[in-house]
């Protein structure tokens, strides 16, 4: 409960109102038999006559009434805090997510993180509306029809207070079988989720290579997997209502058969056995409704828990700790002392190892090396969007964990590998980089970027709708939004990964010259595959095996390092270099 205190405390008047509603509601069912009983032993039976049952019957409807206003205001009021509890918790949630840094979402796969925001807590909302509507309602309407019960015939009454256990005892099996199939529906739900997020993201990639097939059986095994878990779930309650409706009808049968004997000895009234009747089947409704509210709260303890796993992970990486929160990056000088840096902890191997690299203001610095080398993974230690596990990476001096990561981040510009385009005009994706960007320097920037033209060639221009993820917009096109998008941060240091692989050599040539003369005292980093992308950097690392194993200008790399030599005479035309 402490996690969820603070989104029932701004709710707190309607989580009282509504429940005292519905006992008011209560208190008419309860009245409503006893009144009955009246009509049929006085009005009918009885000397009262026509005006005693007009009396009854205007009194009965009154509080019929009564209970209409009662069970909408009880209902308004339930539905109004779970929904906006609901609201706020997945607000909450949704904040924590983007705080987790790249290492806490690998904990946690898209498609369950995306269950546990909308059918886990559309799960805990909707419990919290029926506790809300029932918590009250079932216990008082059994103790109140229970009293009235006894005080009508106590040695009838034990007749339901044998039923009694035998309920528990189904209530407690619900619970206890439940549970744990409820959390495997969840768990299959997530995976139907992952596999149709993407077949949908990845569509294209799918057509492509003709693996609908494929991805049809990948999708109805998941599929299959939930139905059976479903089921299995759901036949706990299959099972359990037959079960308390035959208990029920039994407990009826027994007081009509002991009652009506009664009655036909003369000592209970027609009406006396007419309510009791009515109170057995309240009390047994009753217990039929916290078996409901258990049976739901099997498969919502599941989603708590893992609403739990999600609100109390431990974010692996904060400023919390940060000495020097208000600093923000002046000049872009970057240092990785000694680092050693590898993704699973628990293994041996390092996928950074010992790197020592120093890179001043404004330098370009060109990083090659094959798959795999660790030339992203580098990059990504200077925005902290890993930790390094030994050694320190320091921006202007200063080790970057003493940073706040907003001023960090605002001061590093980087287009990752997977260039991410959001739904919506191409306007409002370059704002991402300046969300007050006039519109002179928007245009500066995507001509910059070699993004103006193709811009302009768009019937919307810059208001062209961009469909999820850009696929409305090449490759090449996507990357030059993307290199426009960070050069309006205006960045003190700017990281290329790989950004231009989609771009022709001579839009490629075209860009790395525009960076020269807009982003002078702007550090580059350029990851790239193509020499020609890096050839004429001020420095260019060569990266293996995590390990930094040439470091100079080109011309330099071309007379001491092997390695360098290779990816060079691999990608140019011998005889063209020897002409």
């Amino acid at each position: 409960m402490r996690h969820y205190w603070k989104y029932l405390r701004p709710y707190l008047p309607a989580l009282i109102i509504g429940p005292l509603l519905m006992i008011a509601e209560v208190i008419g069912e309860v009245i409503m038999p006893l009144l009955f009983s009246k009509i049929i032993d006085h009005g009918i039976n009885g000397t009262g006559g026509t005006p005693y049952i007009i009396m009854m019957g205007a009194a009965m409807i009154g509080i019929a009434l009564l209970m209409l206003v009662t069970g909408v205001g009880g209902a308004y009021f339930a539905v109004k805090a779970s929904s906006g509890s609901g609201n706020d918790l997945r607000k909450d949630m949704f904040s924590k997510i983007q705080k987790f840094s790249f290492a806490n979402i690998d904990d946690f796969s898209t498609g369950s993180l995306i269950t546990r925001l909308t059918n886990d807590i559309t799960q805990l909302q909707n419990m919290l509306q029926m506790l809300l509507r029932m918590a009250l309602r079932a216990p008082g309407m059994l103790i109140g029809a229970l009293i009235m019960a006894i005080s009508l015939n106590a040695k009838l009454a034990l007749i339901i207070l044998a039923a009694i256990p035998l309920l528990s005892v189904a209530i407690f099996l619900v619970i206890r079988i439940g549970l744990p199939r409820f959390t495997l529906v969840q768990e299959k739900l997530d995976s139907l989720n992952t596999a149709t997020q993407e077949n949908l993201t990845n569509i294209r990639v799918v057509k492509s290579f003709i693996r609908e097939d494929h991805e049809e059986e990948k999708f109805k095994k998941a599929n299959y997997e939930l139905k059976e878990k479903t089921i299995s779930a759901v036949k706990v309650m299959i099972y359990t209502m037959p079960i308390m409706t035959l208990a029920m009808n039994i407990t009826t049968l027994a007081v009509v058969w002991f009652g009506g004997n009664e009655v036909i000895q003369g000592t209970m009234t027609t009406g006396v056995l007419t309510a009791f009747i009515n109170y057995v089947g309240q009390i047994l409704m009753s217990l039929m409704m916290v078996s409901f509210i258990i049976m739901n709260s099997s498969r919502t303890i599941a989603s708590v828990k893992r609403i739990n796993e999600v609100l109390e992970a431990e974010i692996d990486l904060s400023d919390e700790d940060a000495e020097m929160k208000e600093l923000t990056v002046q000049h872009g000088s970057i240092e990785f002392r000694n680092v050693y840096f590898r993704y699973y902890k628990n293994r041996e191997k390092w996928v950074l190892e010992n790197i020592n690299l120093t890179i001043n203001p404004g330098e370009t610095v060109g990083i090659i090396g094959s798959t795999g080398s660790g030339k992203t993974s580098l990059v990504q230690l200077i925005p902290r969007l890993y930790d390094v596990d030994n050694g320190e990476v320091l921006v202007d001096g200063v080790n970057v964990k003493d940073y706040s990561l907003n001023n960090l981040r605002d001061d590093v510009g980087i287009v990752l590998q997977n260039n991410i385009l959001f739904t919506g005009t191409i306007l409002e994706n370059l704002k991402w980089g300046d969300e007050y960007a006039d519109e002179d320097t928007i245009k500066k920037y995507a001509e910059s970027a070699q993004a103006h033209g193709f811009i302009t060639s768009f019937n919307d221009g810059y208001q062209t709708m961009l469909g999820q993820g850009g696929v409305n917009v090449s490759g090449g096109q996507k990357q030059r939004l993307s290199i426009a998008r960070a050069l309006l941060k205006q960045p003190k240091i700017l990281i290329l990964d790989d950004s231009t692989s989609a771009v022709d050599t001579a839009t490629e040539s075209r860009i790395r010259e525009n960076f020269r003369n807009v982003l002078k005292d702007t550090t580059k980093l350029i990851i790239a595959q193509r020499i020609s992308s890096v050839i004429d950097s001020d420095k260019i690392v060569v990266i293996d095996e995590g390990k930094i194993v040439g470091l100079g200008s080109h011309e330099q790399l071309m007379e001491s390092s092997k390695a360098y030599q290779e990816i060079y005479y691999s990608q140019v035309d011998k005889e063209e270099v020897t002409a």
